[in-house]
């Protein structure tokens, strides 16, 4: 009787087959019993990986209400009720609602739109219990299984190969090597990396091609993958720059108005002022200066920025990811399918005396001329005639090599299929990872001719001759080749060595590869995206700093980022810095930080290492972006101030895992996500501004009417009309902008830097006074000129003031910028918003009942045009003392 395994196998990969076997208590032709299966998954459980439960709407409703602005418009509305003001208490539980109401949708849409884009149905196995072969649900897999994998097959658990039969799998969502790799039984040293054990498989990678028989070492989180989710679900995402800044604003904004308004309410205690109406007042401007508009403002700016992006095919999963986007200032990304195509294409062809490099970008004429070169004319033909790919299907699936050797014949103008039509092949011998080549006998007329393609070692011990300009001579110069094929590699490229010869008859199987003609080599390589480059320009433009992080050799990491422009033709080596020299984070000596933080390639890291790379980044005051679609990259995708997954290569895992998702997989969708969120900031400051401004002048002008016992530019009530007047509906348009036109030729924010910076600050001191110098001019000029009643001056500076805030919308764009022609006269949500807000003042001005309530009395023609004048003078004070440069 067997008995019970309870422990995972160490270090499997220095073990024969055999001892493996042993150890897992497997018959090779048998596998386990059912019995032992069922035992072993109570064991080690269902071969599931862990996963981090998912928001649901409540738990999403609650994040919303979680807000410190919130907060803030609830004690608003409290100090309204107290104040008897049903109609702004009820306005400001409006905004409550609707705030949290966009929010909570917008999410929710986003969190159903990632369930759009899972992968449906369970994954099946081909399993060996009790003798019989059978298809198995993966997730019923257990350690000791023995199971079958063929081309085509996603491997679904970490196992040990006991047979292999020309078996190449693709890891590159594992540890982002990009070439598929050949896999064998052979046993390896203990200390082998991952990239380099080719006698396991992986769960998770898929198989190229050929077959294999394996034994199931791990299951569920033991396996590499499960490693590598669990330290995504370890890592912690900080709050957003948004949410931070937002929070640290309220609180400033709550000291300041509550100072403020006990000043006043002190100063016209002291003047004589009836207290009580003071105390009014004072909670009047209180509620005044809470920015009851601003949560709504920035929900409703990030909602819409939300909705533009998804017409570009950019899923938000939430609110502020959008504007953390604009914060970023760093990105870091992974290099296959993300930085490449994914596919493998011929790079360079090295022939004896002619070297031709970036194949793909020549011209025609190029072509033409080298199709005359009998040694270019025997490539072709070897590289489409010793192929194993089917070209009568609708669709061509195989090898990466096969397809792009096949690639490259039809984009230099043949036609691989009428080739290969015309010269049947009569024999062949296939590559295995022993041989490593390939080798076919085809019929031309009466000609067989071998062609042949494989590793460069293996091919130059089959040669004796070289294609020279046409010419057969003697292969004695084979050293210089070895030197060659060692360059192309040191730059990263996977090398082919190809071989022909003619025959008159099929030859023997001994003489197959006897006597053969050196034709030359191909360099392969996962080529750059043709847009990536453009977006890098445009990314350092913006003052954001692009950062490869990938399992990949170092060699094809930095081929691929010169480029794209990310590496000089002549760097640093500290610019490349390889995983084997990384040690944790909190190891590192501050001269070592200091060369990581300038690192602009990582080549061979593990998940672990991406992860510390970012949380140094982040130590070091920096706004991280992670690009990513594998497995290997979720926990730096979660790590990360803002994790973008792709949506169509991307796997689940980091899918669920990111903040954003790319649903064409195009590089250049996330300029257009950082020009979003960059110009959202932009909006909530110039609202902020807007409505900062406003509200000082309406303090400044009641404090200073009360010091020097002044009628009282404005009343309670009215207070709260202009409260709910100018918070709302000029600040939503701001809201709405689309932004500066060159915002992405601007280095980003700093990550530490407020919403409202100094500058800022300054602005809205001066727009604050200047409508506070119209308010107090009308005033003083109504008083001591026009001699008019209290009530009168009272209307005059009140309507001033709406008039006067209105318009202070203009003063919002730089000074650099046209005042005629800005993102805010060319925005026609603004336009709207005034029209709107005077409709709504003249229907309290003519309806007899608010009038009576907001204490409004009618004014004749020349008393309106006063109003008019000193709230354009307002403006125009304003406009002076920016143009002088005491502004921005």
């Amino acid at each position: 009787m067997h008995k019970i395994f309870s422990k995972i196998i160490q270090k499997p990969h220095t073990l024969t087959s055999q001892e493996v076997l042993e150890k897992l208590n497997c018959d090779i032709n048998l596998g386990l019993s059912t019995k032992l299966a069922k035992a072993r998954i109570e064991t080690f459980g269902k071969n599931e990986l862990p996963e981090e439960k998912s928001k649901g709407p409540f738990k999403i409703l609650l994040e919303q209400l979680l807000n410190p602005i919130i907060y803030i418009l609830l004690i608003a509305a409290f100090l309204a009720f107290i104040f008897r003001d049903w109609l702004e208490g009820i306005a400001i539980f409006i905004v409550i609602i609707i705030t949290v109401a966009i929010g909570f949708f917008m999410e929710l849409q986003a969190l159903n739109s990632l369930e759009s884009l899972r992968r449906m149905g369970q994954s099946m196995t081909s399993v060996l219990r009790e003798g019989t072969l059978f298809r198995l649900k993966s997730f019923l897999l257990v350690p000791g299984d023995l199971i079958i994998l063929e081309a085509g097959d996603v491997v679904s658990a970490d196992a040990r190969l006991i047979y292999t039969e020309n078996l190449t799998v693709k890891e590159s969502f594992l540890t982002g090597e990009s070439f598929p790799i050949e896999k064998n039984t052979n046993i390896l040293p203990e200390n082998t990396p991952i990239v380099e054990l080719k006698n396991m498989v992986f769960k998770g990678t898929l198989v190229i091609k050929g077959m294999a028989k394996a034994i199931v070492i791990t299951t569920g989180k033991h396996t590499e993958l499960g490693k590598i989710q669990q330290l995504g679900l370890s890592s912690k995402k900080s709050q957003t720059p948004l949410e931070k800044n937002l929070s640290n604003l309220s609180k400033h904004l709550i000291y300041l108005t509550l100072i403020l308004t006990a000043l006043i309410i002190i100063a016209g205690y002291f003047r004589g002022i009836n207290f009580i109406l003071m105390l009014q007042t004072g909670i009047a401007l209180a509620v005044a200066s809470i920015p009851e508009g601003l949560p709504i403002v920035a929900t409703i700016a990030l909602a819409q920025g939300m909705l533009r992006l998804s017409k570009k095919q950019v899923i938000i999963k939430k609110l502020e990811a959008v504007q953390t986007l604009g914060a970023t200032n760093i990105i870091c990304t992974d290099k296959t399918g993300t930085l490449t195509e994914d596919k493998m294409k011929v790079h360079t062809v090295v022939f004896e005396t002619k070297s031709l490099e970036n194949i793909y970008q020549k011209n025609n004429d190029f072509f033409t001329e080298l199709k005359n070169l009998h040694e270019f004319e025997n490539l072709i033909m070897a590289s489409v005639l010793c192929n194993d790919i089917l070209l009568t299907s609708k669709q061509k699936y195989g090898d990466a090599i096969d397809l792009a050797l096949i690639d490259f014949a039809e984009f230099v103008g043949y036609s691989p299929i009428s080739i290969q039509n015309k010269n049947p092949e009569k024999m062949e011998i296939a590559f295995d990872t022993e041989r490593k080549m390939m080798a076919t006998v085809n019929q031309h007329n009466n000609i067989f001719k071998v062609y042949t393609k494989g590793a460069f070692e293996t091919i130059v011990e089959c040669c004796d001759t070289i294609i020279v300009n046409g010419d057969i001579s003697l292969f004695n110069n084979k050293d210089l080749w070895f030197k060659k094929v060692d360059n192309l590699a040191s730059q990263g490229l996977r090398v082919l060595a190809f071989a022909y010869k003619n025959l008159e008859k099929v030859p023997d199987y001994e003489n197959f590869l006897n006597n053969l003609t050196f034709i030359g080599i191909i360099g392969f390589i996962d080529p750059p995206r043709q847009d990536v480059k453009n977006t890098i320009t445009t990314y350092k433009n913006a003052g954001i700093r692009v950062v490869m992080m990938t399992g990949d050799h170092p060699g094809t990491a930095k081929k691929v980022a010169q480029e794209i422009g990310l590496l000089p033709p002549q760097f640093t080596k500290e610019m490349v810095v390889l995983g084997k020299d990384l040690l944790e984070v909190e190891k590192l000596s501050e001269v070592k930080k200091s060369t990581l933080l300038n690192g602009v390639v990582f080549a061979r890291v593990t998940p672990k290492q991406k992860l510390d790379i970012i949380t140094l980044f982040q130590q070091n005051n920096a706004i991280v972006g992670m690009i990513g679609d594998g497995i290997n990259d979720v926990p730096a995708l979660k790590k990360a101030d803002i994790g973008i997954a792709m949506g169509i290569r991307g796997t689940e895992a980091a899918r669920a895992t990111a903040d954003v998702i790319l649903k064409d997989d195009k590089f250049t969708s996330i300029e257009l996500s950082i020009r979003q969120g960059r110009a959202i900031y932009e909006n909530i400051r110039q609202f902020v501004v807007y409505l900062l401004s406003s509200n000082l002048a309406e303090i400044i002008s009641v404090g200073i009417a009360a010091l020097f016992n002044l009628p009282s530019p404005l009343l309670p009530l009215q207070i709260l009309f202009l409260n709910l007047i100018t918070d709302m509906f000029p600040a939503l348009a701001l809201g709405l902008g689309k932004g500066e036109i060159d915002i992405m030729n601007k280095p980003p924010r700093l990550p530490n830097e407020p919403i409202m910076t100094l500058k800022l600050w300054n602005a809205t001191i001066i727009y604050g006074l200047c409508i506070t110098a119209g308010v107090l001019g009308i005033t003083l000029y109504s008083n001591y000129v026009l001699k008019l009643t209290a009530n009168e001056i009272n209307n005059m500076a009140f309507f001033t003031l709406l008039f006067a805030q209105l318009i202070n919308v203009f003063n919002l764009p730089k000074r650099h910028l046209s005042f005629f022609n800005n993102e805010v006269t060319t925005n026609r949500w603004i336009w709207i918003a005034i029209i709107f807000s005077v409709l709504l003042t003249s229907i309290a001005y003519f309806v007899p009942s608010i009038a009576q309530a907001l204490s409004i009395t009618p004014l004749s023609i020349n008393k309106l045009i006063t109003i008019i004048l000193f709230g354009l003078g307002s403006l125009l004070l304003a406009q002076f003392i920016k143009r002088i440069g005491f502004t921005i």
